[in-house]
C-alpha cells in the first residue's frame, strides 16, 4: 500500500539535502580564487556528505534478496559537510600579495568545471523531486476525484 506522507516526506528530505548541496557548490565557486580564509591560508573546497534514513525500529537487515527493503526508507539527510583533503593549487604570481619567496601562491583546491558538473547534478536531482512529489499530488488527487464520485 503506497503511504502518501512517506512518499511526500522522502522527497521532501531530498529537496532540503540537494538544497544544501546547492549552497555548498556556490560556496565553492564563489571562494575559488579566496587566497585568505578564516581558517587561515586559501579556501577549501567542501563537499556535502548524504545518508540514507531509515525507520529507527527497524533492527533486521534492509536488504532481502538483494532487494533494498524501501518500506522502512525514510529519506536522506545531511551526514557532514567535510572539507576537501586534496592540496591546493600552486600558482606563479611574484605580484600577489600572498606569494611566497619563489613567487608561488596557494590557491583554493576549486576545479570550477568540476563545481559546474555538481551544480548540474544537485539541479537535476533537486527536479526530480519536485517530479516525484507532483506525481503523488496527482496520484492523491486522482484518488479524491475517484471517491468523489466522478
Amino acid at each position: 500500500m503506497l503511504d502518501v506522507f512517506r512518499t511526500l516526506n522522502i522527497s521532501a528530505s531530498g529537496l532540503t539535502a540537494q538544497r544544501a548541496r546547492l549552497d555548498v557548490i556556490a560556496s565553492n565557486i564563489a571562494n575559488a580564487e579566496t587566497t585568505r580564509s578564516d581558517e587561515g591560508g586559501p579556501y577549501r573546497r567542501k563537499a556535502v556528505i548524504f545518508r540514507e534514513v531509515f525507520e529507527e525500529a527497524v533492527g533486521e537487515a534492509h536488504y532481502r534478496d538483494n532487494r533494498l527493503q524501501t518500506d522502512s526508507m525514510q529519506g536522506v539527510e545531511i551526514a557532514a559537510i567535510e572539507a576537501d583533503k586534496r592540496p591546493f593549487r600552486l600558482v606563479y604570481d611574484p605580484s600577489h600579495p600572498d606569494a611566497n619567496d619563489e613567487g608561488y601562491v596557494q590557491m583554493p583546491n576549486v576545479n570550477v568545471l568540476r563545481e559546474m558538473v555538481d551544480l548540474i547534478n544537485a539541479q537535476r536531482s533537486y527536479e526530480a523531486n519536485v517530479t516525484a512529489m507532483n506525481a503523488t499530488k496527482s496520484f492523491v488527487n486522482a484518488a479524491l476525484q475517484i471517491g468523489k464520485g466522478g
